[in-house]
């Protein structure tokens, strides 16, 4: 079992930047995929951008180009830089790792998941 323990979230004007970090309590560098998802109130939990350790990474439509997934295996942290962010991007994000892969990730549910932090994004 791993912790992971998810920072940097907060209140920032659109167009503003966070930086999220999820620190995990052990190696992560048996943990083949790791993400975040993100969810609002009454809305399913959907997953924000994803990374391996074979490089692969994916990100969802609506953020590609202002978000970025990054992951440093010595420092047991996983990043989510956020760039230019709208209201719609409020919501309480989450940092999830899973031993097999990103579909299975998504499909099935993370073998882990952080508490959440909250962003939210003011107008």
């Amino acid at each position: 079992q791993v912790k992971l323990v998810e920072s940097g979230g907060g209140l920032v004007q659109a167009g503003g930047s966070l930086n999220l970090s999820c620190a995990a309590s052990r190696t992560i560098r048996s943990i083949n995929a790791l993400g975040w998802f993100r969810q609002t109130p009454g809305k399913q939990r959907e997953l924000v951008a994803a990374l391996t350790l074979a490089g692969t990474v994916e990100y969802a439509d609506c953020v590609k180009g202002r978000f970025t997934i990054s992951r440093d295996n010595v420092k047991n942290t996983l990043y989510l830089q956020m760039n230019n962010l709208k209201p719609e991007d409020t919501a309480v994000y989450f940092c999830a790792g899973d031993d097999a892969n990103i579909v299975t990730m998504v499909r099935y549910g993370a073998d882990y998941w952080g508490q959440g932090t909250q962003v939210t994004v003011s107008s």
